[in-house]
């Protein structure tokens, strides 16, 4: 085995055994299909929701149904990297981070209008109102309810011109999963009506 290679798997292995110990808030809560068992273990997140509900006016099931579609509710979730030959890394498919996996440039955009510099992606806080003042400048672009999860989702995913122009309609994988978002949503809103 060359040097070079042998390098590439040592340092692969690290990097893997440092990513593996990451601590206890950078993992999922358990039973994601439960709204009221993710705001009892995490009531941060509700907290959150509800004051961005108020600012912005987004119901929180669909704050919820879109942050768990994006990063199942992990602060610092990524996307997955990608490899050269199955084995040298080669960067992220693209630059989404944190709760709500906004986009570097949308994220320095939210910056500048709302959340000013200090604001985190991994900041649960700062992710939902992000949410918020992007859908709610998505309502004003495109006239998408903030109620409706289903097209909140395409344009969150697609961005509004992308969504304006129907981008979405040629990807049926695209369409399953804003599908999916929606149903959610209502799973999410109705369960928020019975927790405790």
């Amino acid at each position: 085995m060359s040097r070079f290679l042998r390098n590439a798997l040592i340092g692969g292995l690290i990097v893997g055994f440092v990513a593996s110990c990451g601590g206890g808030s950078s993992k999922a809560p358990r039973n994601l299909d439960n709204a009221c068992s993710i705001i009892k273990q995490r009531p941060k997140i509700h907290r959150a929701m509800k004051k961005t509900q108020r600012k912005w006016g987004v119901p929180v099931h669909v704050q919820m149904a879109v942050i768990h579609q994006e990063s199942k509710f992990i602060p610092d979730a990524r996307t997955p990297v990608k490899y050269v030959l199955g084995v040298l890394p080669m960067g992220r498919a693209s630059s989404a981070y944190g709760y709500a996996q906004a986009l570097d440039a949308t994220w320095k955009e939210y910056q500048r209008a709302e959340g000013g510099r200090g604001a985190e992606r991994t900041d649960i806080r700062d992710a939902t109102d992000f949410m918020g003042w992007y859908m709610t400048e998505t309502r004003e672009v495109t006239g998408l309810p903030l109620s409706d999860a289903r097209g909140q989702y395409l344009a969150y995913h697609e961005g509004r011109t992308g969504y304006l122009r129907g981008s979405y309609r040629n990807k049926s994988w695209l369409m399953r999963v804003a599908g999916d978002v929606e149903q959610r949503s209502y799973r999410y809103r109705v369960q928020l009506q019975n927790c405790r």
